[in-house]
């Protein structure tokens, strides 16, 4: 079966930095369309980070744009997001997520998800 395993969170004080890591297996990389990060928050919705596609185009939430950057390792089945100048409201836990193209119709994946949290 499918399994995300994320890694690479923790405490840090604001302005810190973290590296967060999802390895993913049970799954063919050539079969992924998509990687990316969401993350929640206490008493919020669940919000897109940042995402890569299977020909690197990536997208990053406003509020995170010039601090987060995604990258992906393919020979590793691996997306990464690189966190830095965090701030106490990065707070939450990260989740991976992995999305299949068309021909998997789309399959998406998650993982169970890394506590991030940033002291002030």
């Amino acid at each position: 079966q499918v399994q995300l395993v994320e890694s690479g969170g923790g405490l840090v004080q604001a302005g810190g930095s973290l590296r967060l890591s999802c390895a993913a297996s049970g799954i063919i990389g050539s079969t992924i369309y998509l990687m990316g990060w969401y993350r929640q928050a206490p008493g919020k919705q669940r919000e897109l980070v940042a995402y890569i596609t299977s020909s690197s185009v990536t997208n990053y939430a406003d509020s995170v744009k010039g601090r987060f950057t995604i990258s992906r390792d393919n020979a590793k089945n691996t997306v990464y997001l690189q966190m830095n100048s965090l701030k106490p409201e990065d707070t939450a836990v990260y989740y991976c997520n992995v999305r299949r193209g068309l021909t998997y119709m789309n399959d998406n994946y998650w993982g169970r998800g890394t506590q991030v949290t940033v002291s002030s």
